[in-house]
């Protein structure tokens, strides 16, 4: 017991130290009416970063809500049709007007206390302008970290079986042979199966680890710009997140961002 506990230990203060050249300028202290967040950035995504300074310091996040809240999953803010919003109403589609271009890096990685940036579904994972989310999680076993690796992997695989087939039709076509979409559906498959088979992802073992022992959402791992951490207040999201919720994943009662100040 005492073994697996120092181990432990040793595990955190090698994540705290490896991530320390990610740190940088920036931090965040979110002002709730459940406490303070305190967070920082990390300089290795300079355009997150730099954005959410800027939002902060023009107050574009005062009187904001956490507006989506999911139990053992993530909290959600910085819409700004959240300002004095009425019960019930449907939030979430807010924004600057812009867009964020992707900072994705395999060194950031979605454990718990993680900040990373909201986006709607688009082919370069490019952020939402200003919503953000702040992961919670749970902790997970090793085969749930399995299948997280080869689900991540076979995602990209059925997106290279489109293009593969594509290919094969084109393929098929210049050569002046008949279209039969059985053969090309054939190649194309043989294609992605092989590189599945070369290039099944694996993530870092100190990231499996903090899955294993602190929590965290692992399948968003690259699919989302993860730009900052908590630093201090865990406890008022492990408050949010336990907040009762209607049908949009709104809290019933407001949780509201007071001020995000910049130190």
């Amino acid at each position: 017991m005492i073994q697996s506990i120092i181990k432990t230990f040793i595990l955190i203060s090698f994540l705290m130290l490896s991530n320390c050249s990610a740190k940088g300028e920036g931090n965040i202290v979110i002002v709730t009416n459940l406490g303070d967040i305190e967070l920082i950035l990390y300089d290795n995504t300079p355009l997150h970063r730099d954005n959410f300074i800027k939002l902060a310091k023009e107050g574009f996040y005062d009187g904001t809500l956490f507006h989506r809240v999911i139990k053992d999953f993530m909290i959600q803010g910085g819409d700004p049709n959240s300002k004095n919003a009425t019960p019930g109403s449907r939030l979430g589609s807010g924004s600057p007007g812009y867009t964020i271009p992707a900072e994705i890096l395999p060194e950031n990685f979605h454990k718990r206390g993680a900040l990373a940036a909201a986006r709607t579904e688009n082919p370069e994972k490019a952020s939402s302008g200003s919503q953000f989310y702040i992961v919670y999680g749970r902790i997970h076993t090793d085969e749930e970290l399995d299948q997280s690796e080869f689900n991540y992997s076979y995602g990209i695989a059925n997106q290279l079986f489109a293009e593969y087939f594509r290919e094969e039709e084109i393929a098929m076509r210049n050569s002046g042979q008949p279209i039969v979409t059985d053969s090309i559906q054939a190649r194309a498959q043989r294609r992605a199966l092989q590189w599945l088979h070369e290039n099944t992802y694996k993530m870092k073992e100190e990231h499996r680890q903090v899955y294993k022992t602190i929590g965290g959402t692992p399948h968003l791992d690259n699919s989302y710009t993860v730009f900052g951490e908590v630093v201090k207040g865990i406890e008022v999201v492990e408050r949010i997140i336990n907040m009762e919720t209607d049908h949009t994943d709104r809290p019933n009662t407001n949780v509201i961002i007071k001020q995000v100040r910049v130190r």
